[in-house]
């Protein structure tokens, strides 16, 4: 939905040096895929080499999904996320606020803890998230490399995070 959109939109000012790229969505996403195989497909009209995978993992928190099977099922997804990640080796994470992208960082994180790879993570929040940060946020903020608001109020409350205006 949105966060794919979002996240579509900042992809498409990327050069084709980043590539292949690998969208990593929840198993019960019924529509990312789409959208992104139909930007891939305008993306490989200008750029004849254009690589990109797809995968999807369990969804770590569904919405009103109780906190404490959240817990249950956030550390699921990390299970899952870390041989996918192991096997991606990623230079960098691009996010921007769904709950999957959590057990993916978090899984990043651990390979650079146990010195495998180290990956360079950008969380970009929500245009929507204007007063507040998503949960997604709330959790990368301490993880991530560059913690990117879009709002001012919000750089004001998080001092890590840095403000570039809107960007998607």
């Amino acid at each position: 939905g949105g966060h794919t959109t979002e996240i579509l939109r900042l992809l498409s000012c990327l050069s084709e040096s980043y590539s292949p790229r690998h969208y990593i969505f929840a198993d019960s996403d019924k529509m990312s895929e789409a959208k992104i195989r139909s930007f891939e497909q305008k993306r490989s009209e200008t750029f004849s080499n254009s690589q990109f995978t797809l995968d999807r993992i369990p969804r770590s928190r569904e919405v009103r999904q109780s906190w404490t099977s959240s817990v249950v099922t956030t550390l699921y997804s990390i299970l899952y996320s870390l041989p996918l990640t192991y096997k991606l080796k990623p230079d960098l994470i691009l996010c921007n606020g769904p709950g999957t992208c959590v057990p993916v960082c978090i899984s990043a994180l651990l390979l650079g803890l146990l010195g495998i790879k180290r990956t360079t993570i950008v969380y970009v929040e929500s245009i929507c998230r204007v007063e507040t940060l998503s949960l997604s946020g709330k959790i990368l903020y301490y993880f991530s490399d560059y913690f990117i608001v879009q709002w001012p109020d919000l750089k004001e409350k998080y001092p890590k995070s840095v403000y570039l205006g809107r960007i998607v």
